[in-house]
């Protein structure tokens, strides 16, 4: 029997929470996993890199491999590489020596990051790059771009001066959006139309299940849907398409409903349709609200226990992988 086919959109820790949850689904099922990660990052040792030497940011990137990492000892010592971040240079111990700190090039790069990045320049290809650091990792999905080409993210954005709350303005750059104050009206990607990834595209079409989410709503979760190509892919493909929901809202999403949170997708891709909705039971607020979001996508919502326990607004791994096996499990 042919293992069930999933593409998981989205990235940052959203995106890691979903596939590590996958993880969890794989003794109790054969799961083929694709993750499809944004590529607009000009934060942090991402922007960095970007912004001095260019090519994708490779990020969230990063944090999938790692996600999707082994559990062989050595693959897991792996996987902390990756993740380890350079300390700023201690003070020179001689007078006169040049000085670490905030001159230090090195200081707040996560290791994972300078690989990939050097992958990229060795291989001459950022898909064949990631492909190799999944081996390295013992990865038990693929990790590909929403798009060879790196985007930017712009927002137009009502209220970003208390002082002039029916003022509207630009905000440019994924982390700006991400901690902008006010609400988030419109966004678009620069280029307007970026290539998709035709690895990417190839997965969607070939897919049994596309799941959208958690994680940040603008940022994360709809550029995919912008990317004309993977849109395509998304809107043609047979698969079941599933959306889990967010605990909380972000900045970015500062008085956005959950409800709201759905209405966003069908705004950005009116041809969407989704067969279910996953929300945690505790965080979804009025459900008939959500429900009714969901139908008018054509989906069920479906609600579970998927936060972890000590109360802080993050999915549980093992918990939202137990919501999604008998949902995954079912016949098509």
């Amino acid at each position: 029997m042919n293992p069930t086919r999933v593409v998981a959109f989205g990235g940052g820790h959203g995106l890691s929470a979903s596939l590590r949850a996958l993880r969890h689904c794989v003794p109790g099922l054969d799961l083929d996993i694709t993750a499809v990660v944004t590529v607009g990052d000009d934060g942090g040792s991402s922007g960095r890199l970007r912004a001095e030497r260019g090519g994708l940011p490779p990020g969230d990137l990063r944090q999938a491999l790692v996600a999707l990492a082994g559990d062989h000892p050595a693959t897991r010592r792996s996987a902390a590489l990756f993740q380890h971040r350079f300390a700023a240079a201690a003070p020179p111990p001689v007078p006169g020596a040049p000085a670490g700190g905030a001159g230090d090039p090195l200081a707040g790069h996560a290791v994972g990051n300078l690989l990939l990045h050097g992958l990229t320049e060795l291989l001459g290809d950022p898909v064949a790059a990631l492909d190799h650091a999944g081996a390295m990792l013992g990865a038990v999905g693929r990790v590909l771009p929403m798009s060879r080409q790196p985007v930017g993210i712009e927002a137009r954005v009502r209220g970003v001066d208390p002082a002039r709350p029916d003022e509207v303005r630009t905000v440019r750059g994924q982390h700006q959006v991400a901690v902008t104050a006010g609400t988030v009206e419109s966004l678009r990607l620069t280029p307007a139309a970026p290539g998709a990834c035709a690895e990417a595209v190839t997965a969607v079409r070939a897919a049994d299940w596309l799941i959208f989410g958690p994680g940040s709503w603008y940022t994360s979760v709809l550029p995919h849907l912008l990317v004309p190509g993977l849109a395509d892919a998304i809107v043609s493909s047979p698969a079941r398409r599933l959306v889990t929901l967010n605990l909380v809202a972000e900045k970015e999403t500062s008085g956005l409903s959950l409800p709201e949170h759905l209405d966003t997708l069908r705004r950005y891709l009116p041809e969407l349709k989704v067969d279910l909705v996953l929300a945690d039971c505790t965080a979804v607020g009025d459900p008939a609200a959500v429900e009714r979001a969901a139908e008018s996508l054509g989906a069920r919502l479906v609600l579970a226990p998927v936060a972890v326990t000590d109360g802080t607004p993050r999915h549980d791994p093992a918990a939202l992988g137990a919501a999604l096996v008998p949902v995954l499990g079912a016949d098509r």
